[in-house]
């Protein structure tokens, strides 16, 4: 039986969640982008519910990620690693995690501000979470706003610090989390 305490790869299903949710995110940013200059009409407002619908899943595959991550110990990070670059390291993942559950929560309280219904995909509608309040919509709107600068630039010192990992520093950071790959550097 592997030692579950000190794995060298991450399992399929981190994989997957890490790969999905990473996807939806790209997908998040694409629809949000692409509704924000669109004068208000059923197309923008087709946008937004699937930017709504979207960020849900991101909230329960986040739900979902945390669960199986508390029960699946994560590859010990290269020992070449600066203590700097360690702590950088568990802050940028400590934030992600925080954003994943931060955005769409925003996300669904600012919906439920304004008494606009978060659906998903049309199957069912999701509870509003605070009344009615135009206050706390505006407030909710620039947090969700702002948190969604944040996770761009931590995504981006993410992939940049794999890349970093990959080609300068040449260890299996990268490797061990690319799917279908069956082993790392020696």
């Amino acid at each position: 039986m592997p030692n579950q305490s000190s794995p060298t790869r991450y399992t399929a299903i981190a994989k997957g969640f890490h790969w999905i949710i990473a996807a939806l995110i790209v997908t998040q940013f694409t629809l949000a982008w692409m509704a924000d200059d669109l004068p208000l009409g059923a197309r923008k407002l087709g946008l937004l519910a699937r930017h709504k619908s979207f960020g849900m899943t991101v909230l329960m595959l986040a739900i979902l990620r945390l669960l199986w991550r508390l029960k699946h110990p994560v590859p010990a990070l290269p020992s070449g690693m600066t203590p700097l670059e360690r702590r950088l390291a568990r802050t940028t993942h400590a934030a992600f995690y925080v954003l994943l559950f931060a955005m769409p929560l925003t996300g669904w309280m600012m919906s439920s501000a304004k008494n606009y219904s978060v659906s998903w995909f049309g199957w069912f509608t999701w509870p509003n979470l605070i009344a009615k309040n135009e206050t706390a919509f505006d407030f909710l709107r620039s947090t969700h706003h702002f948190l969604s600068y944040v996770l761009f630039a931590i995504a981006m010192l993410h992939i940049l610090a794999a890349l970093k990992h990959h080609f300068w520093d040449k260890d299996d950071v990268l490797l061990r989390m690319l799917p279908f790959i069956k082993s790392g550097r020696p």
